[in-house]
């Protein structure tokens, strides 16, 4: 297993650069600085050394023999472990040609050789400063959406154009695959076209779009928009908090206040949420003529004649034991 870098004390420096006196020069001028400094000096070592040590920055000589350091940037900037790392080229060309193509290759930033360690340093420590901001703030921002999980209420983030989760909790995983079976690394198509009706091409106006609920028995799954994160272009990304709501213990309070067994009180709670009598014994996994029997000997208990007197009764006394409860 590779041995991870300590980084309390300094932050970690990768240099590459195929001329040895370039490579001793800033390694010297760095170490005394309190940077802990990695060296290599050709194209593929820098990509071993970057994936291991995951440095902080990268010092990034862009003329060297095979792969240059462009090709270095690029294939830094595609993967996903090392695309974060800030990238400074040191070149000696100073042709506005190759001063473009060493930003749109992914560097950040250039300084010009004969190189001087002191002006590589103030480049170097905007560029950590803005990073390590970076880091603090996504690291912030993960710490206080895992939070919710233990409130029950977990959360994604939903790229709108196309439905991609880039961004998920342990228990909103949890859910996805509870209610919807494994569609990752996409939201359900209920959850897509939901997001986009609401979303793209929607009016600024619209605060607070409507919640998606989704019901699966006696538990309900609520989606809500919380804010969009990043660029707009496309719909934006999209924080989508979710909340699973259990009526188990309604159906339970209902036995309990007008005495009835379990599933009649479950064949009530339906009746209160407009079911009819075939659609509970498909919920049920019972005949509708076992439902009618039940909604008999509930009309019984409970002193009434119909079952929308049954419901209003019921959904009364759920409303005081339950103010949250959605009829």
């Amino acid at each position: 297993m590779t041995p991870i870098l300590d980084r309390t004390d300094s932050d970690v420096v990768l240099i590459v650069d195929d001329v040895p006196d370039n490579l001793a020069v800033l390694h010297d001028a760095l170490d005394e600085s309190g940077y802990t400094v990695l060296v290599a000096t050709h194209g593929e070592a820098a990509l071993q050394r970057a994936a291991q040590a995951l440095p902080d920055i990268v010092l990034l000589d862009a003329m060297m023999p095979g792969m240059d350091g462009f090709e270095v940037a690029r294939r830094l900037k595609a993967t996903p472990a090392t695309a974060h790392i800030p990238i400074i080229f040191m070149t000696g060309l100073t042709e506005t040609e190759h001063l473009v193509a060493a930003l749109e290759a992914g560097g950040i930033d250039y300084v010009t050789k004969p190189i001087k360690p002191r002006e590589v340093m103030a480049r170097m420590g905007v560029h950590l400063g803005a990073a390590r901001k970076a880091r603090q703030d996504a690291t912030q921002a993960t710490e206080a959406r895992n939070a919710l999980d233990a409130f029950g209420y977990a959360s994604i983030t939903v790229r709108a154009a196309d439905g991609r989760i880039t961004w998920q909790t342990p228990l909103a995983r949890e859910l996805l695959h509870a209610y919807f079976g494994d569609a990752a690394p996409y939201v359900p198509e209920a959850v897509q076209t939901w997001l986009r009706r609401h979303v793209i091409g929607a009016t600024p106006s619209v605060i607070d779009p409507p919640r998606l609920a989704i019901e699966h028995g006696a538990r309900r799954l609520t989606l809500r928009l919380h804010q969009q994160a990043g660029d707009s272009e496309g719909g934006g990304d999209w924080l989508i908090v979710m909340r699973e709501v259990s009526d188990a213990k309604i159906i339970e309070s209902m036995a309990l206040a007008f005495k009835l067994t379990a599933r009649e009180a479950e064949v009530l709670y339906w009746v209160v949420k407009g079911k009819i009598n075939r659609d509970i014994a498909d919920i049920l996994g019972a005949s509708p003529a076992t439902v009618k029997k039940h909604l008999e000997r509930i009309h019984a208990k409970l002193g009434v004649e119909t079952r929308t007197a049954a419901a209003a009764m019921a959904l009364g006394r759920i409303r005081q034991l339950h103010p949250q409860f959605e009829g």
